[in-house]
């Protein structure tokens, strides 16, 4: 857990996890609270709940504060599932600037959330240019993540993708005090995993079980369980620099300097 986790989480229990592992250490403490008080509601929702739906009108931003979300595109019958969203994530602050989604944003079972009028983000992001900087920084991690997800379709087979899955996931929990590399727990099913990575639940089954035998990993029931976190890394070649957490795109807190 980070060492930091539970000050931030007292002073700023809806917020506390936004950037944590990456740049919220370049916020000021007043940054911090505008953040906080950008909220203007909250709501839980429960598993497979609605947050927004493709080509809605968008006046408003969400925050995740608790339990998890994925991005959901679904053509010709089937569903993809293009990104997963954890706490701390704002994760649809791209709306903003689009105004509608080109995809669904659906909960992982069920999540606290945190509601943020345009017209209050624009009057912050208009007063406050590095706070915009940091919050702008934040989309770019989507994209960033959405290419590596490409890339990761493209040249690895079905068993070295899930492991890529875990893996990434594994580290951005580690970031928001969450997880850590060695497993974590969340209402994942196989299903979803084999949407994910561009499969079918059959062969889903089949690249678990090939993963385990080669590194012992155990995926049941929402849980993974990873012995050998270095075994599991080798297999898929992971790099998390796309993640600009520590590595070599990491950011300090003098690169986003005023």
């Amino acid at each position: 857990m980070p060492k930091d986790l539970g000050h931030e989480l007292q002073r700023y229990p809806r917020t506390g996890r936004f950037l944590l592992g990456r740049l919220r250490g370049a916020m000021g403490e007043d940054e911090k609270q505008l953040v906080e008080d950008l909220i203007e509601h909250e709501e839980e929702l429960a598993g497979d709940g609605l947050i927004v739906r493709r080509g809605a009108e968008c006046s408003r931003s969400t925050i995740l504060i608790e339990g998890f979300a994925r991005r959901v595109i679904e053509r010709n019958g089937y569903r993809h599932i293009v990104g997963l969203q954890v706490p701390g994530d704002f994760i649809d602050l791209q709306a903003f600037a689009l105004k509608r989604l080109d995809h669904d944003l659906y909960t992982l079972g069920p999540v606290r959330i945190g509601r943020v009028s345009h017209a209050r983000l624009n009057k912050v992001l208009a007063a406050r240019p590095h706070l915009a900087r940091l919050l702008w920084f934040s989309t770019l991690l989507d994209a960033a993540i959405h290419r590596e997800w490409i890339l990761k379709l493209e040249h690895l087979n079905a068993a070295e993708r899930v492991a890529h899955v875990f893996c990434e996931i594994c580290q951005r929990l580690e970031f928001v005090g969450l997880g850590s590399k060695s497993g974590f727990s969340l209402p994942l099913t196989q299903a979803q995993l084999a949407e994910m990575c561009g499969t079918t639940t059959v062969h889903m089954s089949r690249a678990l079980r090939r993963l385990r035998e080669a590194t012992g990993v155990t995926f049941r029931h929402g849980k993974l369980e990873c012995d050998d976190p270095a075994a599991l890394i080798r297999y898929c070649e992971y790099d998390p620099s796309y993640l600009y957490g520590p590595g070599d795109l990491q950011f300090s807190g003098r690169d986003y300097a005023d």
